[in-house]
C-alpha cells in the first residue's frame, strides 16, 4: 500500500472496543473517555499533518494506539487535556508519546497548585478569619477546613502539616479530575454594601440561572474598590470558576447596572 492510499478516521474511530473485545470487558472505557481521546487524535492529525500519518501503519494501529491513550488518560479532567494538547502544539515537532503527553499533563496540573508548605503556611496564617482571606487557591481554603482551623493555630507544625498534607494531596487530585472547589462567602455582604448590590446580583444570578451562592461568589469582586488589588483577584478567580463551569456564555459586569 503506498502511503498516499493511508487514510485514517481519526475523529469517529472507536477505542478499540469492537477489535479487542474480550479486553474491553475487562478494562470498560466511559463514553466521555473515548469521545476526548478522539479529540486529542482528531486536534493531532490536523496539527502535525503527515507526520501524524506516518507515525501508523493501518487503521487497525490508530485504533490500537487510541486504546492505549484512554487506558492512559481515563480520569483526567478535559481541561487539562486540552491545555496539555494546546502546550504540545507549541513545543513539539511531533505528536508526543503516552508517556510524555503524561509528563506534560502532570506539570500543567502541578503549576495550578501552591507546594503543599506554602499552602501549609498561608492556611495557618489565615485560620483566623479564613473567609475574609483572598486563597491563592479554594484547594487550600478546604484542606485547612478539613484539618480544623483550631488545632492549624494551636497545634504543632509536624504533626498538623501531615494532616493538612493529606487532605491537600486528595483535594488537588479531586481538582485535577475535574471537581470544582469554590471558597464560601459570607451568607450577607457586608453591611456597608449598598441595597442596589444585593438586588442586583440577585438578579444577576436569576438572569444567569446561578444559585445565590454561586451568584454571590462570583460576583464579591464588586464589594471592592475598583481598580484595587484585591479586587482583581476576586474577579479573575471569578473567571476562573466559570470556565471550570463550561459557563462561556456568562459575561461578568464591570459594574452595578
Amino acid at each position: 500500500m503506498n502511503k498516499s492510499d493511508k487514510t485514517f478516521s481519526t475523529s469517529t474511530t472507536l477505542t478499540g472496543d469492537q477489535l479487542i473485545a474480550s479486553e474491553s470487558r475487562q478494562d470498560p472505557i466511559d463514553d466521555r473517555t473515548k469521545q476526548l481521546i478522539n479529540l486529542i487524535f482528531a486536534r493531532f492529525a490536523a496539527i502535525y499533518g503527515h507526520k501524524f500519518e506516518s507515525m501508523f501503519s493501518s487503521e487497525r494501529a490508530v485504533v490500537l494506539a487510541k486504546r492505549e491513550w484512554a487506558l492512559s488518560l481515563r480520569g483526567v479532567s478535559e481541561q487539562y487535556l486540552v491545555r496539555a494538547v494546546d502546550h504540545c502544539k507549541e513545543t513539539l515537532s511531533w505528536m508526543p508519546t503516552i508517556a510524555e503527553f503524561l509528563t506534560v499533563v502532570r506539570s500543567l496540573c502541578n503549576s495550578a497548585f501552591p507546594e503543599a508548605y506554602a499552602a501549609y503556611e498561608e492556611a495557618c496564617m489565615h485560620a483566623d478569619h479564613p473567609r475574609e482571606h483572598v486563597w491563592s487557591h479554594p484547594v487550600v481554603y478546604h484542606a485547612g477546613r478539613l484539618s480544623n482551623w483550631y488545632q492549624l493555630r494551636r497545634g504543632e507544625t509536624r504533626v498538623m502539616f501531615k494532616v493538612f498534607a493529606e487532605h491537600y494531596r486528595n483535594l488537588c487530585q479531586r481538582a485535577m479530575d475535574g471537581e470544582p472547589f469554590v471558597v464560601p462567602t459570607n451568607t450577607a455582604l457586608p453591611d456597608k454594601t449598598p441595597d442596589t448590590l444585593f438586588a442586583f446580583i440577585a438578579r444577576w444570578g436569576e438572569e444567569h440561572q446561578l444559585t445565590p451562592e454561586q451568584a454571590h461568589t462570583l460576583l464579591f469582586y464588586l464589594t471592592k474598590p475598583k481598580g484595587s488589588g484585591p479586587r482583581e483577584v476576586l474577579l479573575n478567580n471569578a473567571k476562573r470558576l466559570l470556565e471550570v463551569w463550561h459557563r462561556a456564555d456568562i459575561a461578568l459586569p464591570d459594574a452595578v447596572v
